[in-house]
């Protein structure tokens, strides 16, 4: 166990890949509002999970971010089971300087949320993966932006809708029209944020092939 800098540069992208994820969830419940468009405030993590998992990929390969991507979802889940615990669990009154109801208000997403949010990040990721490695096949070593953003531009687009249609639109929270702009606006988020971090993903595959080439 971390004989090698690659081991160990796996485990550090790992658990960047899967705090990112988990916080991207557990905050997903919160809409913001820019103007005239509406969109989830879990989108501000995610250029960090971009950018872990298009370096795993690059790196460790599809195997590598498809288990990861599993278990970063039982992650997920289990996350949401310790909240379902802490808020049955009563708090300790006029000591306890947040009540049960403003942790409730904060931490009690529905089911609807939380399975919309599992089902969106495992779908976006076995589809980035996907589109990552077909499109490496067609360039090799060159285009890094090509299969980085490529990956990104379709994944996005199931996960912007995914998770906004199971847990807003399917339990009524959410009418179709603010559905999908509210999709599309946090997709065109996204992909700003994905094309702006571009020389992020070339930073850190220098860095990371400067730390292997001595292994």
């Amino acid at each position: 166990m971390f004989k090698t800098k690659r081991e160990l540069i796996f485990v550090i992208l790992a658990g960047i890949f899967i705090t990112n994820a988990v916080v991207a969830e557990l905050i997903g419940g919160k809409l913001i509002q820019i103007g005239p468009f509406v969109m989830s405030i879990g989108i501000l993590p995610w250029p960090i999970v971009f950018i872990t998992t298009d370096l795993i990929n690059e790196y460790f390969g599809e195997k590598g971010v498809r288990k990861l991507s599993f278990i970063t979802a039982c992650l997920i889940a289990y996350a949401f089971i310790v909240l379902l615990f802490a808020i049955a669990i009563p708090s300790a009154k006029e000591i306890s300087p947040v009540n049960d109801n403003q942790f409730q208000a904060v931490f009690g997403q529905s089911m609807w949320i939380i399975v919309g949010s599992i089902i969106a990040f495992l779908v976006s990721q076995l589809i980035d993966v996907t589109v990552f490695w077909y499109f490496k096949s067609k360039t090799g070593d060159k285009k890094i932006w090509l299969r980085t953003t490529g990956s990104t531009v379709i994944s996005q687009l199931f996960d912007s809708f995914i998770v906004l249609g199971i847990a807003f639109w399917l339990p009524g929270k959410m009418n179709f029209e603010t559905f999908i702009t509210s999709a599309l606006t946090g997709y065109t988020f996204k992909l700003i944020i994905a094309i702006a971090l571009t020389p992020l993903i070339y930073l850190g595959h220098d860095i990371i092939k400067k730390h292997i080439s001595d292994d």
